[in-house]
């Protein structure tokens, strides 16, 4: 049976083996795992693979693909990263612990536990420069004593985000202030914090170059244990594997052309004016492949090939004069944007190269 194109090929084997040497990496200094599964849509084989690799907890931001998960039989904490007012009862009924910056929502949550007799726990997110989600400092205190006078909300920990948005850097600062005010809130209030989740797959240099990681006892990482790099500069981490994703597409088009479009230029498709280098006559090649389906940017082809750019249906690589027959297979490596875009797309087969 020829095998499917667009398909996404996954090594289970590799993203185990990727979770096992981050889980004792940070595991050395007490910091345990929250395996972030939202790149790859809640893939139930994709999330035991980390769980045996070594992760304690399972994150998303979707309920859905936390709800995929446990109806698949995955055994986890399972964590949500985004809170939304509208999904609180969802949230109660599907979710072991809730990240969370707003106090209508974590009331919202109450409620709602109380109606299914359980005590929900939640980590309270703080600002510290990121500016994506978090409680500002200056207004932490009130919140936290707002928060712990509901009936049946549990503060289990606190923690922050930073690289995502802004880009700004998770460092021994950033870190240090994270762990103050942990002690501080637990010093006025009389609480334990149990989780200090101080960030995500950005915080492998602070990690690396910190002798001491204060109170930082977790991290969310997604792109590490998938794709094997850090994201502060996309670097990969030593002993972990790069290639547990494979995006192969089908050639539906191999011809010499010239390089340079002939005609009179307008907008494109997308609303562009796009412009060539004119290079003479190129074999030019057209894969199976779009941005309907796939985050174009996010694609690195394998051996010479160039992509030349794309349509909604069409991606055009110059093939550096190799003749690449119709019907042949093109493979493409993909960055973290390229891969939710893929894991996402109805018209990508996700296929397990491996089950080891």
């Amino acid at each position: 049976m020829k095998a499917l194109m667009p398909r996404i090929e996954i090594s289970l084997s590799q993203i185990r083996h990727n979770a096992q040497v981050l889980s004792e990496l940070y595991g050395r200094q007490g910091i345990s795992l929250m395996g972030v599964s939202k790149a790859v849509l809640g893939d139930p084989a994709i999330a035991q693979a980390m769980i045996e690799g070594g992760v304690k907890f399972i994150a998303d931001s979707r309920i859905e693909n936390i709800q995929r998960m446990k109806n698949a039989g995955v055994s986890a904490q399972f964590v949500l990263l985004r809170t939304a007012l509208s999904q609180a009862e969802s949230v109660i009924e599907n979710v072991d612990i809730s990240l969370n910056t707003e106090l209508e929502t974590i009331k919202a949550l109450s409620h709602y536990a109380s109606l299914h007799n359980k005590i929900h726990q939640i980590i309270v997110m703080v600002e510290l420069g990121d500016l994506r989600e978090g409680v500002l400092k200056c207004d932490l205190s009130q919140f936290i004593k707002k928060t712990l006078a509901l009936s049946h909300i549990k503060i289990v920990g606190i923690g922050c985000n930073l690289a995502c948005f802004g880009g700004i850097k998770p460092d021994n600062n950033k870190m240090h202030e994270l762990s103050q005010l942990a002690d501080e809130i637990e010093k006025e209030f009389s609480i334990d914090l149990e989780i200090i989740s101080g960030g995500n797959s950005a915080n492998y240099q602070w990690y690396e170059a910190s002798e001491k990681v204060g109170r930082i006892n977790n991290l969310r990482l997604g792109e590490s244990i998938l794709l094997g790099c850090e994201t502060v500069n996309r670097k990969l981490i030593p002993g972990l594997q790069a290639n547990a994703f494979k995006l192969i597409a089908e050639v539906i088009e191999s011809k010499d052309k010239p390089s340079l479009p002939f005609g009179e230029s307008c907008q494109n498709a997308f609303g562009s004016v796009p412009s060539f280098l004119d290079r003479g006559i190129r074999r030019r090649v057209i894969v199976a492949l779009g941005r309907q389906d796939i985050l174009v940017s996010g694609l690195k082809p394998s051996d010479d090939l160039e992509i030349l750019g794309s349509s909604s249906d069409h991606v055009v690589l110059d093939s550096n004069n190799y003749d690449l027959k119709v019907g042949s297979e093109v493979k493409f490596s993909l960055d973290y944007g390229g891969l939710l875009a893929a894991m996402t797309s109805p018209f990508i087969n996700k296929q397990f190269v491996d089950y080891a």
